[in-house]
């Protein structure tokens, strides 16, 4: 028995400064860490945003959208099938109508059409609404068919996107992307929504300052952090200020309808909201609706004014999701028992997951990958048929990408497309995440080229390092201290939550709904006993002897029945002694 290897967060002292302007150490420690040397850092007032004239793009931006306003073209808004595309589309969707503007919306189906600005959906578009200007949301920086094919109908482009490029922007009539090639803004980690606000907040000044019909862009910062979250936008401080008022609008209930409906069939009170609620209840819902259907409803759900309508879209989504969970189910048991039945796993697995089932739903391949890639910590590719009905080897099967730390996952994938021009036809993303479509008879190449490229890879990348903030004092283990943890900062990529470690005494453990290990703990200097839960438990590494244990915890407030207790939920555990060898 022996304690779990753990990496320090913060291998260098505590500064001085900041030490004495939070008054904690470990506070200071946890600040530190994530790149905080002083407390202005911390600062969310909203006039810390950066300025959005750095934006490359964002005045030929506005200066054709304002003047489609005031000519009263047709504008289409053309998105995307995830929840950071459905709050972008709805944020640009209500703003523009407050303006003035005559202006629709259209996600492409991801089973007709795929994604982004192709040339389909553009012919798609013309013939439903007719627009003189496009306007993209979360999507379009790689769409050069698209743009072409737009401006052959005379229709004009705008993009507004933040995807990674390593390429010349499409000539679109303007191009608004912090990871533009040439684009000097101070975030790179703003999401499709974060753009959008900032394309929005412009032009309302813009118009405001001329005398014209604009609109209160804050309004929807809720929009903004939703979607900031569930995309998973590293918490940068621009971020965590747009973030952190988007979720003090939802407690004051100052939110589109449609997030307190989806919040409702979540069972979560507005109230209450913390930004872990968008990424596990928030999000999966609105997302559902791009997986297993149309992403209209969850578009539709977060436009609407009209409570009786919300709800009903709300109870929509809340049964896609129902749905979808049981599809990823399955999926995940198949792609196990796949694995499963692999000789080369059982030794030796190789650096990266990549699987093919005919029968495989396109909608959850991305949430499977990223399953397989938390239980085995390997990038995971997962593909499934473009078109069910369409399975012979000439037709397109997609794939969904998810990594580890230090396995750019889009870099490795245009390595491949590179070294064996052809085999892919199309794709796109970020370090972490990437989606590709190629030829079912050019899967298992694919899929011998991807393993090819990462057999360069340290072999060290591929075991998961666990990191500590440290040890807590004995006086930190309370409520008043995971209160201020709580509230000094919204947590999320990019500016983790704390996680602390220790050892202590086991006073008392049960098993809660077969799945879940509650334990009474004892530490030393701490007077009265706490409370720890280590929910779906692997029963593999606990002793049921255990009187000494290690664990990895964060620090939760439990609230039940009007009143508040601490609680550790424990990330992992090692068993250290055990009655029987206590004597």
């Amino acid at each position: 028995m022996a304690h779990f290897n753990l990496t320090p967060r913060l291998t260098e002292s505590v500064d001085e400064q900041l030490y004495h302007q939070v008054g904690s150490l470990a506070l200071a420690r946890v600040l530190q860490a994530r790149g905080v040397h002083d407390l202005s850092q911390m600062d969310t007032d909203i006039s810390q945003l950066l300025a959005a004239a750095d934006l490359m793009g964002i005045d030929d931006a506005i200066a054709l959208i304002d003047e489609a306003i005031d000519r009263r073209d047709q504008i289409l808004i053309i998105g995307d099938f995830d929840c950071d595309g459905a709050t972008s589309t709805a944020l640009m969707v209500r703003v523009l109508r407050q303006m003035g503007a005559l202006v629709d919306f259209l996600v492409p189906d991801r089973f007709k059409f795929g994604y982004g600005l192709t040339p389909q959906i553009v012919e798609h578009g013309a013939a439903l609404y007719s627009p003189k200007l496009i306007i993209t949301v979360d999507n379009g920086i790689s769409s050069h068919d698209g743009v072409a094919a737009a401006h052959q109908m005379g229709i004009k482009v705008v993009i507004t996107d933040h995807h990674l490029t390593t390429k010349p922007s499409p000539p679109a009539d303007a191009v608004v992307n912090p990871n533009q090639l040439g684009c000097d803004f101070g975030s790179k980690w703003l999401v499709g929504v974060g753009v959008a606000f900032y394309v929005m907040g412009r032009l309302a000044k813009h118009r405001r300052q001329l005398g014209k019909m604009s609109a209160s862009v804050a309004q929807y910062l809720d929009l903004v952090a939703l979607g900031t979250v569930a995309d998973l936008g590293v918490l940068d401080q621009n971020n965590r200020i747009l973030v952190t008022h988007g979720l003090n609008r939802i407690r004051q209930g100052q939110c589109v309808i449609g997030m307190l409906a989806i919040l409702e069939q979540a069972g979560r009170q507005a109230q209450m909201i913390t930004s872990e609620d968008f990424g596990f209840a928030i999000a999966p819902r609105i997302n559902a609706a791009g997986r297993m259907d149309n992403m209209r409803i969850g578009v539709e759900c977060l436009l609407t004014d009209d409570w009786g309508e919300a709800h009903r879209l709300a109870i929509e989504l809340n049964k896609l999701n129902y749905a979808r969970r049981s599809v990823e189910m399955t999926m995940k048991d198949d792609a196990v028992a796949i694995i499963d039945s692999l000789p080369l796993f059982n030794d030796a697995p190789p650096k990266g997951i990549v699987l093919y089932q005919d029968d495989w739903h396109q909608g959850v391949i991305g949430i499977v990958a990223g399953r397989l890639k938390e239980t085995l910590y390997r990038p995971s590719i997962v593909f499934a048929p473009a078109d069910p009905d369409a399975l012979g080897d000439e037709d397109d099967i997609k794939g969904s990408a998810r990594s580890i730390a230090g396995v750019h996952i889009r870099d490795v994938i245009e390595s491949v497309a590179v070294a064996h021009p052809g085999l892919i036809k199309h794709f796109g993303g970020h370090a972490m995440a990437a989606g590709l479509t190629l030829k079912k008879a050019n899967f298992e190449r694919f899929a011998q080229a991807f393993q090819d490229e990462l057999a360069g890879f340290d072999e060290a990348l591929f075991y998961e390092e666990k990191f500590t903030d440290g040890a807590l004092l004995p006086e930190e283990f309370s409520l008043n201290f995971a209160d201020k943890l709580k509230s000094i900062s919204v947590w999320g990529n990019g500016f983790v939550p704390p996680v602390f470690d220790g050892e202590f005494e086991v006073i008392n453990q049960r098993i809660l709904k077969d799945k879940h290990l509650k334990l009474t703990l004892k530490m030393a200097g701490v007077q009265y006993p706490i409370d720890a839960i280590w929910f779906n438990y692997r029963a593999d590494d606990w002793d049921y002897r255990a009187f000494g244990v290690h664990i990895l915890y964060t620090l939760d407030i439990n609230e039940w029945q009007g009143s508040q207790s601490l609680q550790l939920i424990i990330k992992d555990l090692a068993v250290i002694s055990t009655a029987a060898l206590m004597g």
